[in-house]
């Protein structure tokens, strides 16, 4: 069973619940950093969190969740390590598994999606990355972490 690790703040706790169930109905198993209620909770931590113990490997990816998941994505981005795609369609779900092969895909709990957010994670897990001239771009992404 392959494993993904999903972490939100508390302007994604109903997002994140949905997230959850329907990664597990994959058939995935979900280890679950994110919190289930509405107080305040800073998004920096929450990305530090899922980003550690992704990084601690057995995971196939993450998902972080905030109010418009960009700032959740911002800050796993300042992670060596992490590329996190922050996402608002399927297209741009598949083309950045396909192209840019990243660990986290992100979410806003506070967005209206077109596409709903189950069908944007299926169409990230049903692509495959291409590599080819794609991972190459891939390496001087990682080369500006220094």
């Amino acid at each position: 069973m392959s494993k993904v690790v999903l972490a939100n703040d508390h302007g994604a706790v109903a997002l994140a619940a949905r997230i959850k169930a329907h990664l597990e109905e994959r058939g995935y198993e979900v280890v679950y950093l994110g919190t289930d209620k509405e107080e305040s909770v800073d998004y920096p931590d929450k990305a530090k969190e899922a980003c550690e113990e992704y990084l601690k490997g057995g995971y196939e990816f993450g998902v972080l969740c905030c109010g418009t998941g960009i700032g959740i994505s911002i800050a796993a981005n300042k992670i060596h390590g992490i590329r996190c795609a922050l996402v608002g369609d399927k297209f741009s779900a598949e083309m950045t598994k396909r192209h840019n092969n990243p660990s986290f895909i992100a979410f806003g709990g506070r967005v209206a999606y077109h596409d709903s957010v189950e069908d944007m994670l299926d169409a990230f897990i049903d692509a495959s990355f291409e590599g080819g001239r794609h991972q190459k771009r891939i390496d001087k992404i990682t080369a500006l972490e220094g």
